[in-house]
Formats: C-alpha cells, structure tokens, sequence
C-alpha cells in the first residue's frame, strides 16, 4: 500500500513536469490510423467503441487499443493490449515493451477515452508520438489537442461528435 502512494507520488511529479513544458504541435494529416487508450475501470464496451469508429470510415485494422487495468487475475484472458500500474517504474518508464511498441507508433489520431485522471493514462497519453490527441474536457489541457464534453459512458455521442469536428478541421 505505503509503495503504490510513493509511486503515485513520484508519477505525478514525474507528469507534471512533462506536462509543464507541454508542446502540442498539430498536423495536418487526414485520420487514416487511430489509437485508443481506454480506462477499463470506467468502460469496457471496447467492441462497440471499435464499431462506431469504423462507421466514419476507419478499417479495423488500423485501430489499435490500449486498456489501462487496475488488477489483472491470473486466470484473466485479455484479448487488447493492457497495462496496470505494475508495468511502469517509479521514474515513468514503461517495463512492458508491447506498451512501448503502441507509444511509438505515429497514430494520426489518439482518443484518450478516460474522464478520470490517473498518473499512469496522463504519462502513457502524453508519451504516445501520436499527432492529433481527442479525449474528455475533466482530463489536463495540455494532455490533448481537442477536448469534448461528454461522458465516457455516452460513447456513440462522443464519437459523433469527434467525427463532425474531424471533419470540420478537415482532417478527414
């Protein structure tokens, strides 16, 4: 217990500093790859958030998914990619290298899909090389690019509401 605050502690250290010299650049590229880094805690209809994603023209295959978990059993079987708390060090570093494999890949569009702030999604947000970053108006400024205010339970009318500003920006 006393180790998970000091982690704590050390990551919020650790991402408000980064979060400090925040440098969002935007670009112009249209949507054609998108990542998706959800809070299984708050959602877990993965299936249907993917769905509603391809209905503006996105493949299936260049969606990837991120889940955050709190706990992992042993008998689990977790068919996303996922991290817990455990994966990342206490200076910020990622231990699980398929983690890092999705942080480096140069999404043209990364949806933070978590409403509540949690050390661990802010440093995995924020270290992801995607281009343009969407997520929820309760989360940190200067984490995304674009903010919405909905919540995470309202899926179809965040997605719809993301698409129509896409589309607005001409990124689509």
């Amino acid at each position: 217990m006393f180790s998970k605050i000091i982690k704590d502690f050390f990551l919020k250290k650790i991402i408000s500093s980064k979060l400090t010299s925040a440098d969002l650049d935007v670009s112009i590229n249209k949507i054609h790859t998108v990542g998706v880094i959800i809070d299984e805690s708050y959602f877990s209809n993965i299936d249907s958030l993917k769905k509603e994603i391809e209905q503006y023209g996105v493949e299936q295959k260049n969606i990837k998914i991120l889940l955050f978990k709190k706990k992992v059993s042993k008998k689990e079987v977790v068919k996303e990619l996922f991290f817990t708390r455990n994966d990342m060090k206490i200076n910020g570093e990622i231990s699980k290298n398929e983690v890092n494999v999705f942080l480096d890949q140069p999404f043209d569009l990364l949806i933070n899909y978590y409403e509540v702030e949690r050390p661990s999604l802010l440093l995995v947000s924020k270290a992801s090389k995607a281009h343009f970053k969407v997520g929820f108006s309760t989360i940190d400024k200067r984490v995304n690019h674009f903010m919405i205010n909905t919540s995470v339970s309202q899926y179809k009318e965040f997605i719809s509401e993301l698409f129509k500003y896409l589309k607005i920006l001409n990124k689509l």
